[in-house]
């Protein structure tokens, strides 16, 4: 079922604008907020457990109980829709699109407030602004597809729906304590997918240029998830050295094609697992 589930979630990526109607957190984040400014601020473990591990539960709760239901089409429903709730907020595509426009024409100024409007970065100067970007768009296609996806294919659509409510807490909550917590959790969850994503990188770009870069810290716990990311991205796509123009542009479209390839090479292992399992 969940290679299914994975197949109809991108029908509905590129047919439909189901999810954004799904993708509706408006309820959650008003609770989030709520809860911190009640009484059990001083906790941010409880407030976590409150806010991802109830729902959590309620999900494997509701699964439990319509798996029997119409021979299990229900319950692939629901795995659907939580996995589509699941993923990433935003068109990383079409944000990137003034940027890309400013750059292409070598409008400096233009690109470092496009960046800062459109990305909600703190934009860097000069060329190190394009670096920024492909790390931010490496790191948003990490977290937004391959992250749940790789929760979800191991453990389920309850590890999908947790990933992406810790993401939603280290993002949004405005007690620091929390966002702390809630931060380190995430990191944890990162981990791994990070790891199995940049060695896809390995396999679909330039292998020894990804072993060079992370060589010393494919196993380090420190390197944020967002740092490996890009670091093994922009290997892997042998990225040139940024400058204006149309050339600096084309590097972001060297680092889709990686991602959409580093995919393909997830669902076509997946199958062939499928298949002899």
């Amino acid at each position: 079922m969940s290679f299914l589930v994975i197949v109809l979630v991108l029908w509905v990526e590129k047919f439909s604008a189901m999810r954004q109607r799904i993708q509706q957190d408006g309820a959650w984040l008003a609770r989030l907020h709520a809860m911190e400014r009640s009484d059990w601020r001083q906790s941010p473990w409880l407030l976590l457990g409150l806010l991802v591990l109830l729902p959590v539960l309620a999900l494997g709760l509701l699964l439990w109980l319509v798996q029997p239901v119409l021979y299990g089409l229900l319950a692939l429903a629901v795995h659907l829709l939580v996995l589509i709730y699941s993923l990433g907020r935003g068109d990383v595509q079409a944000a990137l699109g003034p940027f890309r426009d400013a750059w292409r024409r070598e409008d400096g100024q233009a690109a470092y407030h496009a960046v800062e409007r459109d990305l909600g970065l703190q934009p860097e100067e000069g060329p190190a602004l394009l670096e920024q970007v492909q790390g931010y768009l490496l790191w948003h296609s990490y977290q937004s597809f391959f992250a749940v996806i790789f929760w979800y294919l191991l453990l389920g659509p309850l590890a999908a729906l947790a990933y992406r409510l810790l993401a939603l807490a280290a993002e949004q909550a405005e007690l620091p304590t929390l966002r702390e917590r809630a931060g380190q959790l995430r990191h944890a969850f990162d981990w791994l997918p990070v790891r199995v994503l940049a060695s896809s990188f390995a396999l679909v770009g330039n292998f020894v240029a990804v072993s060079r870069a992370l060589l010393h810290e494919l196993l380090s716990w420190d390197i944020s998830a967002a740092q490996l990311v890009s670091k093994a991205g922009r290997a892997a796509g042998e990225v040139s050295a940024p400058m204006l123009g149309e050339r600096g542009v084309a590097t972001l479209d060297e680092l889709w094609q990686l991602l959409i390839r580093a995919a393909v090479v997830w669902y076509a292992g997946y199958a062939l697992w499928v298949l002899l399992v």
